[in-house]
Formats: structure tokens, sequence, C-alpha cells
């Protein structure tokens, strides 16, 4: 009757490990720049650089809500070909359920086509 292991000590070890495997390289990161890197501020390092010229303006500018519609739905059907590349290739040895399920997913993302276009989500102003 010795001690004897919980069921969820397995998960328990592989959360610590992967919290600290993500939150790991950013503490080391934080110590290098506070003790080993030189601290020199000024304007010139403080100074926004991009590609040789000076920085004028704001560098916040909005942006059109349309652009970012136009990349969600490009992602959506992005996402789409990489679940329709391995259908179609293995398409003769799918089961009928398996071709049911992928025509619902179709089916699903053509309604989202649909209700984009409809509400003009899809033309440019």
């Amino acid at each position: 009757m010795g001690a004897e292991k919980h069921p969820y000590l397995f998960l328990l070890v592989f959360f610590v490990m992967a919290l600290g495997f993500a939150v790991g390289p950013l503490i080391l990161a934080a110590l290098w720049a506070k003790f080993v890197s030189p601290q020199k501020p000024g304007n010139v390092k403080n100074s926004t650089y991009e590609c040789g010229l000076e920085s004028k303006g704001d560098a916040w500018v909005a942006f059109k809500s349309e652009y970012y519609l136009y990349a969600i739905l490009f992602l959506v059907f992005d996402v789409e070909t990489i679940f329709l590349l391995p259908f179609a290739v293995a398409f003769t040895g799918l089961s009928v359920g398996a071709i049911l399920a992928m025509l619902i997913f179709v089916l699903l993302l053509v309604e989202g086509l649909a209700w984009a276009w409809v509400k003009g989500v899809l033309t440019w102003k």
C-alpha cells in the first residue's frame, strides 16, 4: 500500500512542462536584457527606423473594415482548400459517411459565401 500515483499526475506534469517551455525562454530573455545587454537609451536608439527614412506623422492609420472582411473570407476559403485536398486525394477509398460529411462541410461554406455575397461584403467600394 505504498504511495500510489494519482491518475492525473501525468497531466499535471505535462502542463507544468508545457508552461515551462513556453514561459522559460521569455524569462531568460528578460533576465539577459536586464543584466547582460548594455542600456544605452537615447533619441537615436528609440526613434522609429524604416527603410532609412525619417518617420513622418502618426503611425496609427485607420484601415477600412472591408480589408479585414476580405482577409477573413480569404482565410476561410484557404482553410477550405486545406481540408478539400486530402479529401480529393482519398475520394475513391472513402465511405459514404465521409463523403456526406464533406458534402455538408462544402455546403456550409457555400452558404457562408452566399451570405457574404448577399450582404455586399464582396463588392469593392
